[in-house]
């Protein structure tokens, strides 16, 4: 049984599922959070959501509870930005806001961004959108789910996301990863077959431009000789940086040589395959010197929509799910949980069973009011 992660992937002695946003010091047990002790698993204390709170159950004038729980660790529920238009978008600073401030009040752990410059769809610009939600975001964990370092560039990413990491107060998370849309790369004039190359020494440039590595770093492709980013990021060294990758091979051996954490993508796996990955990924972390049991791991693009109404949901697959998205429509179908809510509660504990440690979550339509019925009918069930 993996042992439980902090919010950026340390060991941590006592999971912390307190509302967040709270002060720790509490331990879950002030009124406000009402989070009883209940159980003390393998010598260390757990808390758990005990009821877990519906979402239509209000808390005068605060958050409601975290919706991080206790099962084989803590599991940690995050909300992707409504940055692609599936239909009907309005691309509008009030439509993002309330989206981000109903996430903070109905307890998610993150908020997430995630980036295309150019897709089949319109895209809302996701760092600009990152940067917009900060004040609207409470004490939530920002994310890059990820950051297409290798089509912007190393040292304008490194800057921009500094900038967010400042404004934030240090709650930026950067998840990188190369993209997997040629479009990106000819939008910008650089060839698709180098994303790869770019991205290992990318993930590099940044470290040395936030103050992890003191050595300057020159490749075959960027170079920090005489660049000095000023401000710095708040957090020492610059924001942790997972890697992004679907579960190959060579993908997990970046993850394991270059990252602080693993970021899958929902609708390119499925438990099984994200179990044996993460089974891969742990035999190479040993290889590097670091600690499976603490390594933190996450689930980014889970697509949704709940509804008991077989037709909606046929809908929303066949009108705005299929002509956004390129993949099969029966893989699409076998992966996203767009349907009723037990399926999607049982999807996600049989990813919990295997190994999950966090999962991020994308509304097709109706956003903030799918947010409230994840809350009151999948977290709740699990």
């Amino acid at each position: 049984m993996r042992r439980p992660s902090s919010r950026w992937g340390g060991a941590v002695e006592r999971p912390s599922v307190f509302q967040a946003g709270h002060t720790p010091s509490c331990h879950g047990s002030c009124e406000r959070c009402a989070l009883p002790l209940v159980a003390a698993v393998s010598g260390w204390s757990v808390l758990l959501l005990s009821p877990l709170l519906s979402a239509r159950n209000k808390l005068s004038g605060t958050r409601k509870a975290g919706l991080a729980f206790w099962y084989r660790g803590v599991v940690e529920f995050g909300a992707h930005l409504p940055l692609m238009d599936f239909g009907g978008h309005p691309f509008t600073l009030d439509h993002l806001l309330r989206y981000a401030r109903t996430a903070e009040q109905l307890g998610f752990d993150m908020l997430c961004a995630n980036d295309h410059l150019v897709f089949a769809v319109p895209w809302l610009d996701g760092p600009t959108a990152l940067a917009t939600v900060i004040e609207a975001s409470g004490q939530m964990t920002l994310a890059t789910t990820v950051a297409l370092v290798t089509v912007r560039g190393p040292v304008p990413v490194a800057k921009a996301l500094a900038a967010i990491d400042r404004l934030s107060g240090g709650r930026l998370l950067v998840a990188a990863g190369p993209g997997s849309s040629p479009g990106d790369y000819h939008s910008v004039g650089i060839e698709f077959g180098q994303r790869w190359a770019r991205l290992d020494e990318a993930v590099r440039t940044l470290r040395v431009l936030w103050g992890k590595d003191p050595e300057p770093f020159t490749g075959r492709f960027y170079s920090t000789d005489g660049i000095d980013l000023r401000p710095p990021p708040v957090q020492a060294g610059g924001p942790p940086i997972w890697i992004g990758s679907w579960g190959s091979d060579a993908g997990l051996r970046r993850v394991a040589r270059l990252g602080d954490g693993w970021l899958a993508s929902a609708y390119n796996t499925t438990p099984a395959s994200f179990g044996e990955a993460l089974s891969r990924l742990d035999g190479h972390l040993a290889d590097h010197g670091k600690d499976p049991e603490t390594f933190p791991n996450g689930l980014a693009t889970m697509w949704f929509y709940i509804t008991e109404n077989r037709s909606e949901a046929d809908h929303i697959f066949r009108h705005r799910v299929i002509p956004a998205i390129n993949r099969p429509e029966s893989l699409l179908r076998e992966r996203l949980p767009i349907g009723p809510s037990g399926s999607f509660a049982d999807l996600l504990a049989a990813f919990k069973e295997a190994g999950l440690r966090r999962v991020l979550l994308w509304p097709v339509a109706d956003e903030a009011r799918q947010l409230e019925l994840f809350c009151d009918k999948v977290a709740s069930a699990i």
